[in-house]
């Protein structure tokens, strides 16, 4: 092929020598590789994680797709090497590369990074310096790419801000594309001023977040006095992108299948985009409003042409709340006639209580097998549900899991959190006795003995964009101590604690993602000096270090007057300046707040789907709207029987 030249004959070599080579091959069933002198634009999309967790991503697959059809673009995937093959690279001298074509990623004009959590901020600063990249965006000259970070986790930007060129706050589809417009008419016109020239041009456009071109000003005591634009042209905010009518974009339409075992082996289809059930503490469900929902006929075109592209055997119907889409049970129904007698099987992700029904559930095991059911009531205790704003009572839980054990099903999985604003001992230790409730309820239903709840719980972590991006968060002591303390209770009750199953994760990870969710970019310092002390892949436990962490805040942060504390356990008062206060997520900064004080006093709001608009902020300010059916339409079977 023409352009760079492929690296995989250095790799190859290497291959044997690591853990999982299979990763690094590429060629995957629907794959796509370009020549690279047929295009004006080329992209390298990088998941910063393992290819296991990587590959299956909606974000990436979509991404690759929209950006490969355009005949002016071409997209190569990457993924972060494990320390094994990272040591040999740097040994060999191997710089990092595409999975496509094992081009150099030097050698491309965008590297694209989707971020789905903070915790993998450290893994771009290894594909940088194993790239060839200088880590500071300041540091690279014209013949380095673009580095445009993206994704859930780039709603606050800021502790990254000195190692991107610019940022994608929102969706992703015609950003991309209007990114890759911009670049290609900046060479068209000769590429004036260089690098510099290209961002400011995209600094201007609104288009993306070029953080080079904001200043930020701070108070004596470390708080921010004010973020402004050094030049004139630049927009005070930048605003999110929000793709409207779905159904005009119906990607990814050829998914990809894995060489290797990846954390998702199934075909997913977006079914919706966007929630407005008003989880307080859900930073996904706020930045994605407003509810924009796919028509039940375009749902079953994409699953027919999705399975007859891959091959899989199970079909996961993906959003933040699947069962809250208009039409979900005609969408499961249709799909289970479309494919009765075949291998095929649908499946959603984490089930509301109050959007559960036992018809639903039916229709999603009818071609498949009955595993267990999951749901997640977040808090304990009923107060600390209003609290969060989690409209589901335990009422509602025990009457849909009593349903579903006289229906046949014999395991439920409950999600909750741990370090919750307001939350107390009492409230966790509810947990404990909501649980056995469950158990209770599933024998009586069931007549049977063999009942299982597995209990699952993750510390609280609060993030920009949500009406708790004020508070203080519960350190890592005390979320453990909580833990503990509900750990002892469940063992100590002889009549259910051995029918219930509990997993939960400690409270260190999550005091360092609070650092970097709500950092700014100070933190910046911080993530260069773990990474340089030899910090990868900090969201496996098996990697993760918390005291590197905060060695390197203590060294860094040294004759300052801020700490690891400041940035997570440190409550915020209305006034203050937030880090991400100059990117406009749409939602009203008065309305997260009023929202946070309506938490304070157990005052609960509805979904603007079904009632009147709570003025969050987002259709009026961003121009979108609530895209929602029932459209009337009907699947029918692809065949007749």
């Amino acid at each position: 092929m023409t352009g760079p030249a492929s690296v995989f004959p250095q790799l190859e070599a290497l291959l044997p020598l690591v853990a999982k080579p299979i990763q690094y091959v590429g060629g995957e069933l629907n794959s796509r590789q370009k020549e690279w002198d047929s295009v004006d634009v080329r992209w390298v999309l990088l998941y910063p994680d393992a290819y296991e967790v990587g590959l299956p991503n909606q974000g990436v697959q979509i991404l690759y797709e929209v950006l490969n059809d355009q005949d002016y673009v071409l997209a190569e995937r990457s993924y972060a090497v494990w320390p094994d093959l990272e040591a040999l690279l740097r040994e060999r001298e191997v710089p990092f590369f595409t999975v496509d074509t094992h081009r150099p990623v030097v050698a491309f004009d965008i590297l694209g990074v989707s971020f789905s959590t903070e915790l993998g901020y450290t893994n771009l600063l290894t594909v940088l310096d194993l790239a060839g990249i200088p880590l500071h965006a300041i540091d690279r000259g014209d013949e380095h790419p673009i580095v445009v970070g993206g994704g859930h986790a780039s709603f606050n930007p800021e502790p990254m801000a000195d190692f991107l060129d610019a940022v994608v706050i929102g969706d992703g589809e015609e950003a991309a594309i209007r990114v890759s417009e911009l670049v290609r008419l900046w060479k068209s016109d000769g590429e004036p001023d260089g690098r510099a020239g290209l961002l400011l041009r995209l600094a201007i456009s609104g288009v993306v977040y070029v953080p080079s071109r904001y200043d930020v000003e701070y108070l004596p005591d470390g708080r921010i006095r004010r973020v402004i634009p050094n030049h004139p042209e630049v927009p005070w905010r930048v605003s999110k992108h929000t793709v409207m009518d779905l159904d005009q974009w119906p990607y990814p339409k050829t998914p990809l299948v894995p060489l290797a075992e990846t954390v998702h082996e199934r075909m997913s289809v977006e079914i919706f985009r966007g929630c407005t059930r008003g989880c307080r503490f859900c930073q996904a469900g706020m930045i994605t409003r407003p509810v924009r929902e796919r028509s039940i006929t375009t749902i079953g075109d994409m699953v027919e042409q999705g399975l007859k592209a891959t091959g899989f055997e199970e079909v996961g119907l993906l959003s933040l709340s699947s069962a809250d889409h208009s039409e979900i049970l005609e969408v499961a129904r249709g799909l289970a006639d479309r494919y009765e007698g075949t291998e095929t099987s649908l499946s959603l992700p984490s089930t509301r209580v109050d959007a559960f029904n036992i018809d639903l559930a039916n229709e999603l095991s009818r071609n498949g097998r009955r595993s267990g059911l999951t749901f997640a009531p977040e808090g304990g205790s009923e107060r600390l549900r209003r609290v969060i704003n989690k409209n589901a009572s335990e009422e509602d839980l025990i009457r849909t899991v009593t349903a579903a054990f006289a229906a046949g099903w014999r395991q439920v999985k409950l999600y909750f959190m741990c370090g919750l604003p307001t939350e107390t001992d009492d409230d966790v230790l509810q947990i404990a006795r909501l649980a056995a409730e469950v158990i209770k309820a599933g024998r009586a239903a069931s007549g049977r003995r063999d009942i299982r709840c597995t209990v699952s719980i993750g510390g609280f972590v609060p993030k920009p964009h949500t009406p708790f991006q004020w508070v203080g968060q519960l350190s890592p002591e005390g979320i453990d101590a909580r833990l503990y303390k509900l750990r002892d209770a469940i063992r100590a009750d002889r009549e259910y604690g051995k029918a219930i199953g509990l997993r939960y994760h400690e409270g260190q990870p999550g005091s360092i993602e609070g650092l970097l969710s709500r950092g700014d970019r100070r933190v910046g310092a911080v993530i260069r000096k773990v990474w340089e002390d030899g910090g990868r892949f900090d969201g496996w436990s098996e990697h993760f270090s918390y005291d590197r962490w905060v060695q390197a805040a203590a060294e860094v942060w040294a004759a300052d007057c801020i700490d690891i504390a400041w940035f997570t356990t440190r409550e915020r008062e209305q006034a203050e300046v937030l880090p991400w206060d100059h990117l406009d997520s749409g939602l009203d900064r008065d309305w997260l707040w009023d929202d946070w004080q309506s938490a304070l006093n157990d005052e609960q709001i509805d979904d603007c789907r079904w009632s009147p608009c709570s003025d969050c902020g987002v259709c009026d300010q961003l121009g979108t709207s609530i895209q929602i059916g029932p459209t009337g339409r009907t699947l029918l079977p692809l065949t007749p029987r």
